[in-house]
């Protein structure tokens, strides 16, 4: 069984596409273009990131591309793809943590995307911001996955966004999550010093793992709350890898509650790709989503300064602790 989905593109006119930008991740560096693409666009394969390269439908905003270019960090493409159209109204504008003529800054909730993704029609929230600020140029700063809560940056101007975005290039962002883990840590305080790569033998293609010849990452850990079966933790992330702190937890023996890929088999994984996330991938996650939430940064304001904001404990991870007291 294939670990994603890959569906092939009908033929349209070019006024029917839309254009989806991104940037190369530090961690990303090094990387193939085609490589990265089908990475990053998790519902393109290798061979049709390659295809779209070639036929000028990917198509890299600092220099060409082809498929075997090595990418540098901080470096942007646009992937052009036919128009999605809404089937639904969209969903309420998420909470406003903080707004100011530069930026604002949303609690996103779980199950939201950030930003749109795959190929059907999804409302994410920096589609919702700009409908709700059309006067702003909006940008969004970074990305939290689907199922991960809490605050999320949106740059109100072009300026504002490189700015920003620079902050996060170079490691000027102190950012601190909460996630209830399976188990009871013996441990207060934790530093997991270990570097991430791709898993290998994995029929999941975008599952990490702690490998000896992978990029180094580090997170620090601090043990909040310990309950019979679960405990709340802090993490710290040092550096910036794809899934750190969730293949950190599972490397220190307590993966996120709610994971449906680190501390499980790939079969929950595909599992959830053929049926959804149905009641029996509920019950072997033991939750209905990835329990992490983005609760802390501090990063430097575009005016100068430095700014923070908390984002308070998504209301579902509160009755989570609260059925264990």
């Amino acid at each position: 069984m294939a670990p994603t989905r890959c569906d092939e593109e009908p033929d349209v006119e070019v006024a029917a596409f839309q254009s989806t930008e991104a940037v190369v991740e530090p961690e990303n560096a090094g990387r193939r273009a085609d490589v990265w693409i089908a990475a990053r666009f998790r519902w393109l394969s290798r061979s049709a990131a390659a295809r779209l390269l070639a036929e000028g439908r990917v198509e890299g905003l600092d220099r060409p591309l082809k498929p075997a270019t090595v990418l540098q960090a901080g470096e942007r493409i646009r992937l052009w793809r036919p128009r999605l159209e809404a089937t639904e109204p969209p969903p309420p504008l998420p909470p406003i943590l903080h707004e100011d003529a530069r930026l604002v800054v949303f609690d996103k909730p779980a199950g939201m995307l950030a930003h749109p993704s795959g190929s059907r029609f999804a409302w994410a929230l920096i589609g919702l911001a700009r409908r709700a600020r059309p006067d702003h140029h909006l940008h969004l700063v970074h990305r939290l996955d689907r199922d991960t809560s809490g605050i999320t940056v949106i740059a109100k101007d072009d300026e504002a966004n490189r700015v920003l975005k620079a902050a996060f290039l170079n490691h000027r962002v102190d950012k601190v999550y909460w996630a209830v883990v399976r188990g009871v840590p013996s441990w207060s305080t934790l530093l997991v010093d270990a570097p991430i790569g791709r898993a290998e033998h994995s029929r999941v293609r975008l599952r990490m793992a702690v490998r000896p010849d992978g990029l180094s990452a580090r997170t620090r850990f601090h043990v909040l709350a310990r309950f019979a079966d679960l405990s709340l933790v802090a993490a710290h992330p040092r550096t910036g890898r794809t899934h750190q702190i969730r293949v950190h937890l599972e490397h220190a023996g307590h993966p996120v509650v709610g994971d449906r890929v680190y501390g499980q088999p790939d079969d929950l994984f595909l599992h959830v790709l053929d049926h959804g996330f149905d009641e029996e991938a509920s019950r072997r996650a033991g939750f209905r989503r990835q329990a992490l939430h983005a609760r802390i940064l501090r990063f430097p304001h575009p005016d100068g300064g430095f700014f923070e904001v908390r984002a308070p404990l998504a209301k579902d991870l509160e009755a989570l602790l609260r059925a264990r007291t």
